[in-house]
């Protein structure tokens, strides 16, 4: 049966015109036919029809790739969810937090011996610990040093789930697939120099968060070890009084809001303390990343991968969810421009773009008794409160 070359406007005919260019018609005993060349018209409907394939597949791979990666990185944040299930169930009802206390006398795997005189830097060393039990680094020049100068509950509370579970270090499980430069850090985690890709590796870019402490080795060489999913600061701090509140210059840092009392960080929270599992956050990405273009969690639209308190997982718009509340900062709706770190995903407007922007599930009124998503007010957040 010979399937001859002839633009008959129709996609199969077009798919078959192609196969006999390529191969030469065949005749029903198997024979190729020679024929004349193809015509100029003949040649313009195969560009035709090639160039509306691509138009139509292409968009339509793009799409299968993230809505994979999506399905991963659901499937990641519901096992974590077990494991922080499994870990409160093990440690009289407490959420995966930093316990270590001020006051306390802890020994380091160097053999050092630690007394944190507060909360901050009990937790502080603590990470250093885990770090240098994990991965065997305690001594020479890749050691971990000192984290006193930061708060470790702000990107790496999973480290004590992930000792918990005694995984890897680094851990995929912790890694959104669409998250590529967190992949690469960790696939080699004694590379965090100049030209490793770190932040800060090459010192500061322009339009990138500037704080001093971004390019000290203490800060860069953590970064193999982050994580993609962040807990909300109502896990591991008190939902009022004396805690740790947002920066206005950065969404990246915290500062006290007061004098903090013993065991204000060290005795965590308690699942048992929130009320509404199902409509609260507890573990989100930070970036919507099943897109072509990442985007901060903060912007409406942005539909960030989130693991709520009943263990379900879902990607509903930061638009939908209550405003975050910082009643410290006398702000009933807390809002800030999102100031990037370097190498990681830009504002919608670009770098500079001094947009305000909703923290939304970050900062949730009332703390783990409030609610993210779902019938929502301050006078029933505040009545649940008290």
């Amino acid at each position: 049966m010979i399937l001859w070359c002839a633009a008959e406007g129709t996609l199969l005919n077009g798919f078959y015109w192609m196969y006999s260019c390529l191969i030469g018609d065949m005749n029903m005993h198997g024979k190729q036919i020679r024929h004349r060349g193809y015509s100029l018209i003949e040649v313009i409907v195969s560009v035709v029809v090639l160039g509306v394939l691509g138009a139509v597949l292409v968009p339509m791979l793009g799409a299968a790739k993230f809505q994979q990666r999506s399905m991963s990185s659901s499937q990641k944040l519901l096992t974590i969810g077990q494991m922080g299930m499994m870990y409160a169930q093990d440690n009289a009802d407490r959420l995966f937090s930093y316990s270590w206390r001020a006051g306390e006398t802890y020994i380091m795997p160097s053999g050092v011996s630690r007394l944190p005189p507060n909360d901050q830097d009990a937790a502080s060393y603590q990470n250093q610990e885990i770090l240098m039990r994990r991965t065997g680094r305690i001594l020479g020049q890749t050691k971990f040093l000192n984290f006193t100068a930061r708060l470790p509950h702000r990107r790496y509370s999973h480290l004590v789930l992930m000792d918990y579970m005694n995984s890897p270090f680094p851990s995929d499980l912790f890694i959104d697939p669409s998250d590529a430069n967190l992949q690469m850090w960790a696939s080699d985690p004694l590379n965090y120099g100049p030209g490793s890709g770190v932040p800060y590796a090459d010192g500061y870019q322009a339009g990138y968060d500037a704080e001093i402490n971004w390019v000290t080795e203490t800060v860069r060489q953590r970064w193999p070890f982050a994580s993609s999913y962040q807990a909300v600061p109502d896990a591991w701090q008190p939902s009022r009084g004396a805690r740790y509140i947002p920066v206005s210059s950065t969404p990246h840092l915290l500062t006290p809001s007061g004098s903090a009392p013993d065991g204000f960080l060290s005795n965590g929270r308690r699942l048992s303390e929130v009320l509404h599992n199902a409509n609260k956050v507890w573990i989100h990405e930070e970036f919507d990343r099943d897109r072509a273009d990442p985007l901060y969690f903060g912007y409406d639209e942005a539909q960030a991968d989130k693991l709520m308190f009943d263990g379900s997982v879902n990607n509903w718009a930061s638009g939908i969810a209550a405003p975050s509340v910082v009643p410290e900062l006398g702000q009933m709706h807390w809002q800030q421009a999102y100031v990037p770190l370097d190498t990681f995903p830009v504002p919608v407007g670009g770098l500079g773009d001094n947009t305000l922007v909703s923290q939304r599930y970050r900062w949730t009124y009332g703390g783990l008794s409030g609610i993210n998503y779902g019938s929502f007010s301050f006078d029933r957040a505040a009545k649940r409160r008290d």
